[in-house]
């Protein structure tokens, strides 16, 4: 069906996303709650890439890869919170058609090439512990693009794909998504039309390209618990592990929730949950990421400290 015919088919021009609209008396509470994460997430993701870029102690992969996780981020979260804040601020919880399918794209490009960058970051880990002696070798500026690169291409070759069969869906009602942001499963839930086989290209996609980064990462994290655990002193196995666990803690909070928002069972539990599960791999992760790195980071907060130094000299 082409893009007329599609248009011609659909009475729906909008949704309404519910959001947290049931919490009528907390929506103030909420927006400012929700405000105060988005510029807190903001402000420390580009704080992270300004340092990263701007200072030369940390022109190495582990900060190369970081820079661009906080990248991504920034733009993850900015393709959801914007709209729903408004929502919150104005009660207007409509979002056109059109709009819906273009923040539907970019969710699923980022959250796509986030797997896939958390990914090529477990493997510099394991590089790092497990081959130090090859590290430099292995993991030089060539491999180091070819991984963040092709992350952000594999995620938005992939989504363009879902994406378009999305967009030829017939929706003639209704139109209303309980849910904060457009998301897969509860636009197939509103179409008119037989959703088996773009279902089934989404368990397909998902399965390649979503099972494939999570199955590397626990990999390399298997060969890095059995290097460290190898180690003879203590010391050393401290500082191995401190060499890995920021990344492990964003690794698991983020998989963690996005296995039990779209892998575990729905049962009336986890149904009612649902939302408040999606908030953390959608809102909360991108504000831990800058925390993560800076709080438990030598180099970040040496980085950051010679920053100010630098500015209030300067003033």
């Amino acid at each position: 069906m082409d893009n007329t015919a599609w248009t011609n088919q659909t009475e729906v021009k909008e949704f309404i996303l519910l959001g947290f609209g049931n919490i009528h008396k907390f929506q103030l509470v909420l927006f400012l709650g929700f405000l105060m994460i988005y510029t807190v997430t903001m402000a420390g993701n580009l704080l992270i890439i300004s340092l990263v870029v701007a200072n030369q102690h940390l022109h190495t992969p582990m900060y190369f890869f970081l820079g661009h996780l906080s990248c991504m981020e920034t733009c993850y979260i900015s393709t959801i919170l914007p709209r729903m804040l408004d929502s919150l601020l104005t009660g207007n919880r409509s979002i056109l058609v059109n709009s819906c399918f273009i923040q539907l794209y970019f969710f699923g490009c980022l959250a796509t090439a986030e797997c896939y960058l958390l990914a090529a970051m477990s493997y510099d880990r394991y590089l790092a512990i497990c081959k130090p002696l090859h590290y430099v070798t292995l993991m030089d500026v060539r491999s180091c693009l070819q991984l963040a690169g092709g992350s952000w291409i594999v995620g938005f070759l992939v989504n363009s794909v879902t994406t378009y069969f999305m967009t030829h869906l017939i929706f003639c009602g209704p139109n209303v998504i309980d849910h904060f942001f457009c998301d897969f499963t509860p636009l197939l839930r509103l179409s008119c039309s037989n959703t088996l086989k773009i279902q089934l290209l989404i368990f397909i996609l998902s399965s390649l390209f979503g099972l494939l980064p999570f199955l590397l990462t626990l990999i390399s994290y298997g060969y890095i618990i059995e290097t460290i655990l190898r180690i003879p002193s203590s010391t050393g196995r401290k500082k191995a592990f401190s060499i890995c666990s920021s990344h492990l803690i964003v690794v698991t909070l983020f998989y963690g929730t996005i296995v039990v928002v779209y892998v575990l069972p729905k049962n009336s539990t986890l149904r009612d949950l649902n939302k408040v599960f999606s908030v953390f791999y959608t809102v909360l992760t991108p504000l831990v990421n800058p925390f993560v790195y800076s709080l438990r980071n030598q180099d970040i907060k040496q980085a950051l400290r010679k920053a100010i130094k630098h500015s209030m000299g300067k003033a």
